[in-house]
């Protein structure tokens, strides 16, 4: 069974390709760009079959150079979200990706990719329709227009294709292999480092009527990303686009809280857990002025709508940021 993977040394991709290799699978070819030579890292411990540069792939599958593939997991993209270059964005995100989507249908190969909760933009709402669907950057838009895509070629909920086609709409995801993403990586990640280097974490203060560090997001463990899209995987029946998030929000309060506790338990098993107020009130948790570069482009609220996901069979449970970044921190601390 030969799998192709997208953006394979990235974040995502990169622990698909971890999680494939778990169950054996290593036909796998990885696509990707090293110009950034240091991703390297995030495929060394694992098993792949072949690597192909992003500049030829497409091109090479498009004439099914690789014989028959079996599933296309596409997590290859531009997801900087503060990139204002569109015609950058819009060839990255949505040119290749009408490209390859016209391939496998072509060879029957199925295809699992990459959307975005950054669809959903503006709106207070976050359920797989278009009236919610309200972009804040050109990233989302790139990212809404491949969904909006499909859709026009395949029925809204991707009815009319005979191989399998499933969109995700990570929520704000976060986890191991992400260390070469710079500003683009999560919350949890700079954090650790901030613990690591200064002894305390920071968060944006008020703003959007939310006080400091209650800006609330859906954020999910990248282990629980994976997992569901593998069981999409294991049921090529199931197409359409679907939220992947935990359909819990949690303030960011939650993810510094968690961080500071976690590696002061690591340093010294023995301490106490510390409240909010305590870890705050300690100079452990500091809050600054939200950047004047994020106003009107900034999500306040996100909150997965799981019914689709659910719906379609996949009861997988998710974890809460207690639990997901602790495990993070755990895995950032080792050697």
């Amino acid at each position: 069974m030969k799998i192709v993977v997208t953006g394979a040394a990235g974040f995502i991709g990169s622990n698909i390709v971890k999680g494939l290799n778990a169950r054996g699978i290593d036909d796998i070819i990885a696509v990707d760009d090293l110009r950034d030579g240091d991703k390297f890292r995030n495929l060394a411990d694992l098993q792949i079959a072949d690597y192909v540069d992003v500049d030829d792939f497409y091109e090479l599958f498009a004439e099914a150079a690789f014989g028959q593939v079996e599933a296309v997991f596409h997590e290859g993209a531009c997801s900087d979200t503060m990139e204002l270059d569109g015609k950058y964005m819009m060839d990255n995100n949505y040119a290749l990706s009408c490209e390859l989507f016209q391939a496998c249908q072509e060879q029957g190969s199925r295809l699992l990719y990459a959307s975005s909760a950054a669809t959903y933009g503006g709106s207070d709402s976050f359920r797989e329709v278009p009236e919610f669907e309200k972009p804040l950057n050109v990233y989302g838009y790139s990212k809404l227009l491949f969904d909006q895509r499909l859709r026009r070629e395949l029925g809204a909920k991707f009815e009319n294709t005979g191989t399998q086609v499933a969109g995700f709409r990570y929520f704000n995801v976060y986890g191991p292999r992400e260390q070469h993403k710079g500003r683009m990586a999560s919350v949890a990640f700079h954090q650790f480092n901030q613990f690591q280097t200064e002894g305390k974490v920071k968060l944006f203060g008020d703003y959007g009527g939310y006080s400091a560090g209650g800006q609330m997001r859906d954020f999910v463990f990248i282990d629980d990303v994976v997992a569901v899209n593998l069981w999409f995987f294991d049921h090529p029946q199931a197409s359409g686009i679907f939220n992947l998030g935990t359909g819990q929000a949690q303030p960011f309060n939650d993810i510094a809280l968690t961080v500071v506790n976690s590696l002061r338990q690591l340093q010294v098993p023995a301490l106490a857990p510390l409240s909010l107020e305590e870890a705050t009130r300690g100079g452990l948790i500091d809050y600054v002025p939200f950047p004047e570069a994020l106003v009107g482009k900034y999500q306040c609220h996100t909150q997965a709508d799981l019914t689709a996901l659910r719906a379609a069979g996949c009861t997988h449970l998710f974890a809460n940021v207690q639990n997901g970044v602790a495990s993070y921190m755990n895995s950032l601390r080792k050697p």
